[in-house]
């Protein structure tokens, strides 16, 4: 097993990794949208959707993968009212449309409205 590890993409706030590249497969944390630089998540689904996919590419990116080697998502949304806004920024990112689910929970960690996390092959 390879932790994967990326300056590209928000470090682990609790006793975690950014993800796991295993036989093949790479397996990353879920992303919230919290700009690795700054580490201020931006305002509105629609630029935190945005932040949680470059998220979540850095590290696959890190691994040798990318988005079209994603074989399965997990999506969370704060508001289920969101969906349309947050599925508009997905589409741009996950064009080989992976296998998903997506659900809606009372709360994400930092007060964000999403959190995105993946499965790919290299």
């Amino acid at each position: 097993m390879k932790v994967l590890e990326t300056k590209n993409a928000p470090g682990a706030i609790g006793p975690y990794s950014q993800g796991f590249e295993v036989n093949g497969f790479v397996f990353t944390s879920g992303q919230i949208p919290v700009d690795p630089a700054t580490g201020e998540a931006p305002e509105g689904i629609a630029a935190q959707a945005e932040q949680s996919c470059k998220n979540v590419g850095a590290i696959l990116e890190a691994a040798g993968a990318g988005f079209d080697k994603v074989l399965k998502t997990t999506c969370f949304l704060a508001d289920m009212g969101d969906f349309a806004a947050f599925n508009e920024v997905y589409a741009k990112y996950f064009t080989s449309k992976p296998a998903r689910s997506c659900v809606a929970v009372k709360a994400l960690p930092k007060g964000v409205l999403c959190e995105i996390e993946a499965i790919a092959v290299k």
